[in-house]
């Protein structure tokens, strides 16, 4: 038979949610529950203090859990106002390298390919080799036209100082025939003056001669003079006319010769000037000597271009890396400039992030930064941020923005943000390829 109970512990049961002795009797559950095994498996009625404890029990459990829920809410949100406070991220970013775009330099025959696509190549490894018989060819002709080009200046060179001395003796020369032709006009005009002075001897015995002649002869008639005296008055005047005749013809010479002294004077001075032009005759060989010698240096240049043409018929590895897009083939006749390859180097590879204008207010140059790749889940590589695009993306596309149109929609705009590798050493395997999707993040503020 139940124990009775005061009326205000049952009240207070009533209060606290505990039904009631009766409510208990009444309600097979709830004696049920109330009984519990004793240490020899029989069952016994609970107590009314063990039944609160077994209440309580799974009520202090929830509230903890609520606790611990509230907590670790407020410590991600916590996180997170640190994280977005110090560290800008975002999830629109790549991986970026130099495409090499490997090309003929020469025109010729492919002899051979020495790689495939997607093989990975060394600096200095031969790619592709074209037949050199036609730059060879080249070059022997090169060498000629270089030794050619030499023996012309040593030519020129030569005859420099065999003009200088030839000019110099001719100028000497000259000088002498003018000086000379000078003394012998002065010469000349002597002997003139003495013709022309035996000229008058001559003419005056001439005229005497004569006088004595006319006056002789009507003597000579009235046997007033011998015979023998009017001969002698004959010959007298026959030979002082000859004589005088011998004065003019001597007159005659003595003019001749100083025409002919002014001629050799004129034909002296002549020479005289050409041999003047003697130090222009020097520097125009001397020119010449000049002129071999830059055609030396041509030749040596043309040389020089075809021994390069030789060996661009190698085309070797810029640099190592993964070769893609080959296009080239064994008897493929290609032209200067023609892109054969792809060469995709994986030692200079950098990520590039573009960020939001509003995630740059306290981002620069030299920040340490951390990114992911999606490829690879799991590793972290390091990174600085080394270069801040000068432009948004929108306006280095093709077709920029017309925002004075009128139909204008703010948008926030991304500009490109370049991180370089500050640990290589985390990339030694090579995984990393241009293209691939990173996560980076950038701490702005320490």
């Amino acid at each position: 038979m139940a124990e009775s109970r005061p009326e205000a512990t049952k009240q207070a049961d009533s209060a606290n949610g505990r039904p009631g002795e009766e409510q208990r009797a009444g309600d097979p559950s709830s004696a049920h529950n109330d009984r519990r095994p004793d240490t020899n498996g029989n069952q016994k009625d609970a107590s009314p203090e063990d039944t609160e404890l077994h209440h309580e029990a799974p009520r202090t459990r929830k509230r903890f859990f609520i606790i611990g829920a509230v907590v670790l809410v407020l410590l991600g949100v916590g996180l997170y106002w640190w994280h977005s406070t110090y560290y800008e991220s975002t999830d629109d970013a790549q991986i970026d390298g130099n495409l090499v775009q490997i090309s003929a330099r020469i025109k010729g025959y492919i002899s051979n390919v020495n790689v495939e696509d997607n093989a990975r190549v060394e600096k200095g490894q031969v790619l592709v080799e074209i037949d050199p018989r036609d730059a060879q060819a080249a070059l022997d002709q090169g060498e000629a036209a270089l030794a050619t080009a030499k023996a012309n200046y040593e030519a020129a060179l030569a005859n420099v100082p065999i003009t200088t001395t030839s000019t110099s003796a001719t100028l000497s020369s000259a000088s002498a025939d003018v000086r000379g032709s000078l003394a012998t006009i002065a010469q000349a005009e002597r002997q003139l003056d003495a013709a022309q002075a035996q000229v008058l001897v001559a003419e005056a015995n001439n005229t005497k001669a004569q006088l004595d002649l006319q006056r002789y002869t009507p003597l000579v008639q009235r046997d007033v003079v011998s015979k023998q005296q009017y001969d002698a008055v004959v010959a007298t005047a026959a030979g002082m006319q000859a004589q005088l005749a011998q004065a003019k013809a001597n007159l005659q010479a003595a003019n001749d010769q100083i025409r002919v002294a002014n001629d050799r004077l004129s034909a002296a001075r002549a020479n005289y000037r050409s041999a003047g032009t003697g130090p222009k005759q020097v520097a125009a060989q001397r020119a010449k000597a000049d002129a071999a010698a830059a055609q030396v240096q041509a030749a040596e240049a043309a040389l020089e271009t075809d021994r390069l043409n030789l060996s661009y018929t190698k085309i070797i590895a810029p640099d190592s890396g993964i070769v893609n897009q080959k296009t080239a083939q064994v008897g493929q006749n290609v032209s200067a400039g023609q892109t054969l390859m792809t060469l995709i180097p994986l030692t200079n590879i950098w990520v590039t992030a573009n960020f939001k204008e509003t995630q740059l207010g306290h981002m620069h140059i030299g920040q340490p930064a951390t990114f992911t790749v999606d490829a690879y889940s799991g590793r972290t590589y390091h990174a600085k941020v080394t270069q801040i695009g000068g432009a948004t993306g929108s306006m280095l596309s093709l077709f920029p923005p017309e925002n004075a149109t009128g139909n204008y929609v703010k948008v926030v705009q991304r500009i490109p943000v370049r991180l370089d590798l500050t640990r290589p050493q985390e990339d030694r395997d090579l995984l990393l390829r241009p293209g691939m999707s990173v996560t980076p993040s950038v701490r702005v503020k320490h």
